[in-house]
């Protein structure tokens, strides 16, 4: 059934894509650039519907009252799985992203995101090229906007050894802006390079922002720290509300892990 279930989902979740894109482009092109973002959130809104409804997979969100009012932030949350990509847009009053050239020549896909505003950029590029692009993204931070950047560059399994990349810390350092930590694991149950879907539900995790004005050293180790214990302890919850999910060997490997340290820290005490 899961399965069925899953391949079921795959197809209509394109098929969503491509109708709504056919659909709804010539109101996209349309509406003002702000005003046309609602297009891109109730696509999303109607993949929460799908994935719930096929599948059986829901989720809440903690903690958004921890998203800075009144100012343009940066949001950094897990990276695990397409659905991580995209579902958070709703909750977002104007968010862009930082992404690589050739997403822009994708034909339809392209003409979206350019009109939203998004950097891209030639990751080959040096010098006076990304020098081009720091100062697209502070442009775009000033008059408000959210910058998403994932910590760990791509898409990493749950339980998996962190890999944060140092591009975090100097975007921290050059836009002097707030840094808001997310976890979640919603690799459980959208595995990524996986065509199966698992039902259950889990939490989006929003932590208190980390502000600006600490050396980019220090708040990475301060990143890694708060997102890693807090990604542990929402990976054991999430499983424990879960019984009947596959865990991939990477969250198993970690919840062996965290067992034996909570089991050492208890002896310890004794």
């Amino acid at each position: 059934m899961i399965a069925f279930r899953s391949v079921l989902f795959n197809a209509v979740f394109y098929v969503n894509l491509i109708v709504q894109m056919i659909v709804f482009t010539p109101v996209y092109f349309l509406l003002p650039r702000k005003k046309a973002y609602v297009i891109a959130k109730n696509w999303v809104r109607s993949n929460h519907w799908l994935f719930e409804k096929i599948v059986g997979t829901t989720f809440e969100i903690e903690g958004l009252e921890n998203i800075p009012k009144g100012g343009g932030y940066i949001f950094a949350p897990k990276h695990q799985s397409f659905w991580d990509a995209y579902a958070l847009l709703p909750w977002l009053d104007d968010p862009f992203y930082i992404l690589k050239r050739e997403l822009t020549w994708i034909p339809l896909f392209g003409w979206y995101i350019k009109k939203q505003r998004m950097v891209p950029v030639d990751r080959s590029a040096r010098g006076k090229a990304m020098a081009a692009v720091m100062q697209r993204t502070k442009a775009e931070m000033e008059s408000g906007r959210e910058l998403i950047i994932y910590p760990e560059g791509t898409r990493r399994p749950p339980g998996a050894p962190p890999e944060y990349k140092y591009g975090i810390a100097r975007l921290y350092r050059d836009l002097q802006v707030p840094v808001v930590p997310v976890v979640m694991h919603p690799g459980l149950f959208w595995p990524r390079r996986k065509f199966i879907r698992q039902p259950g539900h889990f939490k989006v995790r929003i932590l208190p922002a980390i502000m600006p004005g600490m050396e980019p050293d220090a708040f990475l180790a301060h990143l890694v720290e708060v997102m890693e214990t807090a990604s542990d302890r929402l990976l054991v919850e999430t499983v424990e509300a879960n019984p009947h999910l596959i865990l991939p060997p990477t969250a198993e490997r970690r919840l062996t892990e965290l067992k034996t340290e909570a089991r050492d820290q208890a002896e310890a005490r004794a």
